[in-house]
Formats: C-alpha cells, sequence, structure tokens
C-alpha cells in the first residue's frame, strides 16, 4: 500500500512484544496535509501505531512508509526532524525557553524561535520564562514549539490535552488548526470525541492492533458549536 508520496502507509503491519502483539496486521493510508484523529479503545495500540511513524518504534513485521519511502532506510534522526512529536505530559527541559529551543535547534536565530513560539501560540516575550514553572498548557505549547524549530513536515501528537483545562486546550486545539492550514500534517492520538469533531479532518479507528476504518470529519464551522 502506497501513500502516494504525501503521507503515511501501513502495510501488514506487525508489532510483538514479549509475544503480544501491540499491531496485529496493521494496514491503512494516511494522507498529508490535514488533521487524522487517531482513535480507539486502551491498549488497541494507537501510541504504538504514532511511534512507528518516526522509528521510535520498528515493527516486527510489515512496512510502514513515509512520502512514498520505506521508513526502515530512512535515517532515525534526520526523520525524527521532519516527523516530530509531542507526548501526553509535557517535558520541558531545565533553564528557560529559550535553552529549551536551542536544545532543539543550536543555530537558530531569535526570528526563528520567536516564529516557532508564535506558532505555539505564545510570543518572543516568553524566550526568558522559566521552562519548569510554567502551566501545563504553556508547558505543553512550549515543547510544541520545541519541536517545531526543528521545522517538521508532520507533527505526532499522543494526548496531549488529556491534563489540560478546557482553556487550555481551547488554545492548543487552535494553534494546531493554525498549523494544519499553513501545510502541516497531524496525527493526533485522541480518546475525545468532542475532540475529534471539533480538530480532525478523518478518524482512523484503530481496534485489537488492526485499523477498523478510516472516516471524514464534519467538523463545524465554529469550534463552539462542539459541546465539551
Amino acid at each position: 500500500m502506497e501513500s502516494g508520496g504525501n503521507g503515511f502507509a501501513f502495510d501488514d503491519v506487525v508489532v510483538e512484544r514479549g509475544g503480544v502483539r501491540a499491531l496485529d496486521g496493521f494496514s491503512a493510508e494516511v494522507p498529508g496535509r490535514d488533521v487524522t484523529a487517531v482513535s480507539g479503545p486502551s491498549g488497541s495500540g494507537k501510541s504504538t501505531l504514532l511511534r512507528l511513524c518516526n522509528r521510535l518504534e520498528v515493527p516486527t513485521r510489515g512496512r510502514v512508509s513515509f512520502r512514498g519511502q520505506d521508513i526502515a532506510g530512512l535515517d532515525p534522526l534526520r526523520l525524527r526532524r521532519r516527523v516530530g512529536m509531542v507526548f501526553q505530559r509535557p517535558t520541558p527541559f531545565p533553564g528557560t525557553i529559550d535553552d529549551n529551543l536551542r536544545t532543539a535547534s543550536p543555530d537558530a536565530t531569535r526570528a526563528r524561535m520567536e516564529d516557532a513560539l508564535e506558532r505555539a501560540a505564545l510570543d518572543g516575550s516568553w524566550l526568558d520564562r522559566d521552562a519548569t514553572q510554567l502551566s501545563g498548557g504553556e508547558a505543553q505549547r512550549a515543547c510544541v514549539a520545541r519541536t517545531l524549530i526543528t521545522q517538521p513536515e508532520v507533527l505526532l501528537l499522543d494526548e496531549p490535552t488529556s491534563a489540560l483545562d478546557a482553556a487550555a486546550t481551547d488554545i492548543f486545539e487552535q494553534a494546531v488548526r493554525r498549523l494544519v492550514a499553513d501545510g502541516m500534517t497531524v496525527l493526533w492520538v485522541t480518546h475525545d470525541a468532542a475532540q475529534v469533531r471539533r480538530v480532525a479532518d478523518r478518524v482512523l479507528t484503530v481496534e485489537w492492533g488492526r485499523c477498523t476504518g478510516i472516516e471524514p470529519v464534519a467538523r463545524p464551522a465554529h469550534p463552539e458549536e462542539v459541546a465539551r
């Protein structure tokens, strides 16, 4: 199964650990340049699927392709700069936000750092803030900025708003939709059906380690039309 050069394709992918299959013959095609929500029950293989996309996990069997290339043949570090990941719990490094961004991109100019912050719904005045003193929502957006500073083509989000309140979640969702409007591809693991309707263009359902469907999502014109 090929992705047509735009996104990811998974061809009969198996991921087995200790005799247990996290993915069991998973096949699907994920187009680029929009939001694909990855949904399904706990333990169905959603996070494993995401980790395959930038080789934090490798398949036991089968093939994962990105933009038509088998990622097994791609340099993992270069791939992770093209395919960035934001985890469920924000993990800012000790130091300022400036320090965090320079850890990801040591040669970044101030203008580039400010641009990454703005794309994550922060601004340049945050560069001198202590990253370990941020609220949950602020820390998550700082981690998004740290990922964006490497100028990735794809953003992988593993339940990034699960620990955030409604206001912080709304800011985060709006920031991601702006990234997509600028051409970003996003794969977003979420258990929240209302969030899927607010942010996703399609939903990929995973059950028992297999893809059981990919369906378009009719999002409302205004996110507030969807009850939280």
